[in-house]
């Protein structure tokens, strides 16, 4: 018998329904493992995403570079790590969105944890 989990408030959980959802967003930022791929994104943007079938809400969180809209349309994190390596961001970048924090706060919230 499969294990029920309860929610985790602002936690959206990366199950088989996200995975449905998000299969055409995590296809596209697998591609990014090539570099003609990433290359090919960034000339034409727009382009690339109809290429791969964004819906609406995909392809307005690529356009706002938010990785928390981005796992809400059904993104992973580890596919949409390949996406915010073409724009330049890091972990704590990443870590900064997803805790609504600055991220030289984030970093200072790392350092006194002893992260």
């Amino acid at each position: 018998m499969a294990t029920v989990r309860a929610p985790i408030w602002g936690t959206p959980i990366f199950d088989g329904a996200q995975a449905i959802k998000g299969y055409a967003l995590n296809k596209m930022c697998y591609s990014f493992n090539d570099a003609v791929n990433r290359n090919e994104f960034l000339a034409n943007e727009a382009a690339y995403c109809a290429r791969f079938g964004l819906n609406p809400e995909q392809y307005a969180a690529i356009q706002n570079r938010n990785v928390l809209q981005l796992i809400a349309a059904g993104g992973n994190i580890y596919y949409l790590a390949k996406f915010a390596g073409i724009l330049g961001l890091n972990v704590q970048d990443i870590g900064a969105q997803q805790t609504g924090m600055t991220v030289e706060a984030f970093k200072a919230k790392l350092l006194a944890a002893g992260v």
